[in-house]
């Protein structure tokens, strides 16, 4: 069976969040646990949110329809990308330097060592694994099947991941090598 992500790429066979589990539905728009949003915000853009949404990310979004990654970022970003195209959006998230972005806790990607260890000033690695949401807003039938980290860009974010830490998880602060 052949599908299309959101950038419209072919695809074979779309697979769990995870990768281990085959993933029903095929889809890269997974929303963010409110809670995350609650602790961490308020956020002045999403580039990367949902055309329907049951809750806002921040006070300004882009969707797909926009093509986020080509438009300008502005103040305090929320950033969490369609995961099959992770390397575009932590480049760019880490070009515009203020916010924070939710991956899985992949360490060893290549994203992971081009564009947070170097760049990123704090991660947070979240306890357990989080349940991500259906656009309609209800949760997941599983966990992400994977690890999850809150990676800072600025000042301001390492704060906030900071703060956080003693609910969410471990906080690490980052030197910054550029």
């Amino acid at each position: 069976m052949s599908t299309h992500d959101l950038f419209g790429d072919t695809i074979a066979r779309r697979r769990a969040m995870g990768s281990h589990q085959s993933q029903v539905g095929g889809k890269d728009e997974w929303l963010t646990p409110p809670e995350l949003i609650r602790e961490l915000g308020p956020f002045d853009l999403d580039p990367c949110a949902p055309i329907r949404r049951p809750w806002d990310t921040a006070t300004e979004h882009y969707t797909i329809q926009d093509d986020g990654l080509n438009q300008r970022w502005h103040g305090f970003v929320w950033c969490n990308p369609p995961y099959a195209h992770v390397g575009k959006w932590m480049a760019r998230m880490a070009e515009h330097g203020n916010g924070i972005a939710l991956l899985f806790a992949r360490t060893e990607t290549k994203a992971w060592h081009e564009h947070i260890w170097p760049k990123a000033s704090s991660v947070l690695f979240l306890k357990g694994r989080l349940t991500f949401y259906h656009v309609d807003g209800t949760p997941g039938a599983s966990n992400s099947g994977a690890p999850s980290a809150l990676i800072g860009y600025g000042m301001g974010a390492a704060r906030r991941l900071s703060r956080a830490a003693n609910s969410l998880g471990k906080c690490v602060r980052l030197e910054v090598s550029e």
